[in-house]
C-alpha cells in the first residue's frame, strides 16, 4: 500500500481522502535533516507553506510520485528538480479565490463604516455614534487593478452592490472587460477617478511600490485603497504619510512587505479611523482551508491510482521519454512566446501557433501551453505555469489558434508564433540546431539567425549606411556592452530588423532615444 507523508497541518477532510488509498503519516515540524532522512519511504508528500522541499529533499525521495501543496503558491518547492525526476507537483490554484475576494470586500466595508473602531469604542463602555459616521459604497467608483480570478469576483460583487467599475489590466481584452461590466482605463485615469481602489496583482519588478508617493498624490482626497494581494505593491512609508497628511481618506491592508509587520512600521502610527490592518487573513476561512485540502488530497489520490492530476504545476500527462523528446521544443516555444508578447505589447488579443516540419505530428498541446506561458510571463511572473496558462489566456480573452505544416523548409522542425496586441501584429520563428541549440530564425518575415540571450535590443529600421554605427555609438556612450549583433533584410536598402545581444539592461529612456534616430522605425528592449 502506498505511503503518504503529511508534514504540515492539514484539514482533517484531506487526511480522510488520502487514507482511502494509502497509509498516511502525519509528522509536522520536521527539520530539513529529518525530512531528508525519512522522505525515501514515501510515495507522496502533502505540505503547506511550512515545509520547504529543496533539491536535496526531492532527490532523496526516490519513491516520490507526487508533491501536493495545499495552497496557491509553490515557492517552497523546487519544481524544476521535481520535474526532472518525473514527480508531479500539484497545488490548489482556485481554493482560496472566494475567501480572498470576500476579504477585500469586507475590508472595503470595514473601512467605509469604521467597524473596527466602533467595535473597540463600544467595548470600552462608550456610546459614540457621531464619531463613526461612514460613507456608502453605492454609486461610488471602484477601481480594480488586476482582473484575474480574485479581481473579477470582487468586480462582480461590487457591481451587484451598485458600484461603478473601472479596471486596469494591460493583459485583458476589451471583450472580457465587457463581459465583466468594467471600463478598461489606463492606471493614471483609474487612480484619479476612483473613490475606492483594490489591488489584485502579483508582486513583480514592475509592480514593486506601484502605489507610492507620486501615485498616491494622483488620488482623490476621499479615496480609499485596499490591498489583499501581495505585500510590497504599496510603499508603506509613503502610504502612512499620505494617510496622516490627508492626501487620501483611508486604507485597508492585509499583506505587508515584511511579515509579521514590524513593531516600528510607519503604518502603526496612522490613526485607526484611517487605516484597517489584518494579519494576512485573505485565505483564512474554514471553507478555504478545507477546499485546498480536498483539492490537493484528491489529486494525490488520483495520481496514486494512475489517473491524471487536474492542477499540476509542472507538465502533466507526459511520460518521461515523451518529456525528454519534447523538452527542447517546449523551451523554444516558451522563449518565443515571451519574445512575441513583448513585441506585441501588453494587451494581446490573439496568438497563432504554427508547428512546422518534424514537430507538426507531435503532441501540440504542451507546445501551445508553453507558448502561452511565455506570452503571459511578463505580466504574471511565477503565477503562470504549464497548467494555468491556457485558463489565464482564456480569462483575458486571448484567442488561440493552431496550424500545422509538415513541409520542411530551412530546418527539420521549427515553430512560428504570431501575436496581435496593442503594438500591432508581430511574428517570430525559432528552430533547434543539431544539438538542441535554440535559434531565432525570423522576426516579422525578416530572416535572421540569433541565439537568444537575457537582454536583447531589437530595432526595425531602413537598411542604410550609418544607422548601425549610430546605434552602436549611442550604446557605447551609455556603457552598454554588445555581445553580438545580427541584421536581417529582404532587399538592399529596404526595411530591416537588427538584433543586438547586450550584457546589461538599457538605462531608462535609451530605447526611446534609439527609436528617434533617423531611419529607425521602432526599437524594443527585450528581457528574456
Amino acid at each position: 500500500m502506498p505511503k503518504i507523508l503529511v508534514s504540515d497541518p492539514i484539514d482533517q477532510v484531506g487526511i480522510d481522502i488520502l487514507s482511502q488509498v494509502a497509509t498516511v503519516d502525519i509528522k509536522t515540524s520536521l527539520t530539513p535533516e529529518e525530512l531528508v532522512e525519512i522522505i525515501p519511504n514515501y510515495d507522496a508528500i502533502m505540505i503547506r507553506s511550512g515545509t520547504k522541499l529543496t533539491k536535496e529533499a526531492i532527490e532523496a525521495g526516490k519513491q516520490l510520485k507526487i508533491i501536493g501543496r495545499a495552497g496557491v503558491g509553490v515557492d517552497n518547492v523546487d519544481v524544476a528538480t521535481a520535474t526532472r525526476h518525473g514527480i508531479v507537483v500539484v497545488n490548489s490554484p482556485e481554493g482560496n479565490t472566494i475567501a480572498a475576494a470576500e476579504h477585500a470586500i469586507a475590508m472595503m466595508m470595514s473601512l467605509s463604516r469604521f467597524i473596527p473602531e466602533a467595535n473597540a469604542s463600544l467595548k470600552s463602555s462608550k456610546w459614540d455614534r457621531k464619531s463613526f459616521t461612514g460613507v456608502e459604497v453605492y454609486k461610488k467608483t471602484l477601481g480594480v487593478v488586476g482582473l484575474g480570478k480574485i479581481g473579477s469576483h470582487v468586480a462582480t460583487v461590487a457591481k451587484a452592490m451598485g458600484m461603478k467599475l473601472l479596471a486596469y489590466d494591460p493583459f485583458l481584452t476589451a471583450e472580457r472587460a465587457e463581459q465583466l461590466g468594467v471600463s478598461l482605463v489606463e492606471l493614471e485615469i483609474l487612480l484619479r477617478e476612483s473613490d475606492y481602489i483594490t489591488l489584485h496583482i502579483p508582486k513583480t519588478k514592475e509592480t514593486q511600490h506601484l502605489i507610492n508617493g507620486t501615485t498616491l498624490a494622483m488620488m482623490k482626497p476621499n479615496a480609499r485603497i485596499i490591498n489583499c494581494a501581495r505585500g510590497g505593491i504599496i510603499d508603506e512609508a509613503a502610504l502612512a504619510e499620505a494617510l496622516i497628511n490627508g492626501t487620501i481618506a483611508g486604507a485597508a491592508i492585509d499583506v505587508f512587505e515584511n511579515e509579521p509587520l514590524e513593531a516600528d512600521s510607519p503604518l502603526r502610527n496612522v490613526p485607526s479611523n484611517r487605516l484597517v490592518l489584518t494579519p494576512h487573513l485573505g485565505a483564512s476561512t474554514e471553507e478555504a482551508q478545507a477546499n485546498v485540502a480536498i483539492d490537493v488530497a484528491e489529486q494525490i489520490r488520483d495520481v496514486l491510482l494512475g489517473l491524471p492530476a487536474r492542477a499540476a504545476v509542472n507538465i502533466p500527462g507526459l511520460r518521461p521519454d515523451v518529456w525528454q523528446k519534447l523538452k527542447p521544443y517546449l523551451q523554444l516555444s516558451e522563449m518565443l512566446g515571451n519574445l512575441v508578447g513583448q513585441l506585441a505589447g501588453g494587451r494581446v488579443d490573439s496568438l497563432d501557433v504554427r508547428l512546422q516540419g518534424e514537430i507538426a505530428d507531435s503532441n501540440s498541446q504542451p507546445i501551445v501551453v508553453a507558448a502561452l506561458k511565455g506570452l503571459l510571463s511578463q505580466a504574471l511572473q511565477e503565477r503562470v505555469n504549464f497548467v494555468n496558462a491556457s485558463l489565464e489566456a482564456k480569462e483575458r480573452g486571448i484567442r488561440v489558434t493552431e496550424t500545422r505544416d509538415a513541409a520542411i523548409e530551412d530546418y527539420t522542425g521549427s515553430l512560428s508564433l504570431t501575436a496581435k496586441g496593442s503594438q500591432g501584429q508581430q511574428s517570430v520563428t525559432g528552430a533547434l540546431l543539431g544539438k538542441g541549440e535554440i535559434r531565432i530564425t525570423n522576426i516579422n518575415d525578416f530572416p535572421i539567425n540569433v541565439a537568444p540571450t537575457h537582454y536583447m535590443l531589437l530595432t526595425l529600421h531602413r537598411d542604410m549606411p550609418g544607422i548601425i554605427g549610430r546605434i552602436g555609438s549611442l550604446l557605447g556612450t551609455f556603457n552598454v556592452n554588445i555581445a553580438s549583433m545580427q541584421v536581417g533584410r529582404r532587399i538592399v536598402r529596404g526595411e530591416a530588423v537588427m538584433v543586438i545581444n547586450i550584457d546589461d539592461p538599457l538605462p531608462s529612456g535609451l530605447v526611446d532615444e534609439i527609436s528617434h534616430i533617423q531611419g529607425v522605425t521602432d526599437a524594443f528592449m527585450v528581457n528574456l
